[in-house]
């Protein structure tokens, strides 16, 4: 009998300990499916550091380390210039991509690192609560902003595609979201795009996806992706923000 579909083997049997309606999971699987349609488990490591994601190594069948909070693409850094035969990615949120590791993500890129990062941006800090975090969009709730993120006093969302797409380092930078079966289906061509980038040694490549955190929203599942479409993607339009390749071809 003809197999249609089977799991992906770079995915564990791990039951995920992820809140109902979060799409950390379905972004594991993008992710996973990619490295085993490009035949790169095998030398494949992840890097995660602190965050809800913090546990991807029991779910993602690769090698898999543990960087300090927003430290990521520096440890990245270091191994891939160790091991440059390695497919190395960093899977990280926007508290910690966007804040305390905001540095490292844009020397990462000003310097041109052969890596891959999947950021996972939900507007929130999810794992401690709920806090305002460098994406949260203006007048949005949180633990730390009860009336709404207000500009004034707390600035205004950071948008990373945008600002690391100025980097002459960054090869190729793309935002996609997991909120309908259309845009997971191009979530996951950006994914596989970004690593194809780095195994041709193009360069620095991110892909930032818009997600949901029912959670720390304080909504049902169905109705954060409805505040997703709503609240986000205005603030964080999708599409590919950079393509040195394809730049460069069309010359």
């Amino acid at each position: 009998m003809a197999i249609i579909f089977e799991k992906t083997k770079a995915l564990t049997d791990a039951t995920m300990h992820y809140c109902p309606g979060c799409t950390h999971g379905i972004i594991h699987r993008l992710v996973a499916e990619a490295l085993d349609e490009l035949g790169l488990l095998g030398k494949a490591i992840g890097l995660a550091p602190v965050g809800c994601a913090v546990f991807a190594y029991n779910y993602l069948n690769c090698d898999m380390a543990q960087a300090a909070h927003g430290r990521a693409p520096a440890v990245a850094t270091g191994i891939k210039r160790a091991r440059p035969q390695n497919i190395v990615f960093t899977y990280q949120g926007d508290g910690d991509l966007a804040a305390i590791g905001m540095a490292e993500t844009i020397h990462a890129a000003a310097r041109g690192e052969n890596i891959t990062i999947i950021f996972v941006n939900n507007a929130i800090y999810g794992m401690t609560g709920g806090q305002m975090a460098p994406t949260t969009v203006v007048g949005q709730l949180t633990q730390t902003s009860p009336y709404g993120r207000d500009a004034a006093t707390a600035g205004y969302p950071l948008r990373i595609c945008e600002m690391l797409s100025t980097i002459d380092g960054a090869a190729y930078i793309e935002r996609v979201s997991v909120d309908c079966v259309k845009n997971v289906r191009n979530a996951k061509k950006a994914i596989l795009k970004a690593f194809q980038t780095q195994v041709d040694g193009k360069g620095f490549s991110l892909v930032e996806v818009i997600s949901s955190c029912p959670t720390n929203w304080g909504i049902e599942p169905l109705e954060a992706l409805d505040w997703l479409r709503e609240h986000m993607l205005p603030v964080y339009p999708l599409g590919v923000f950079k393509n040195k390749a394809d730049a460069e071809a069309s010359k």
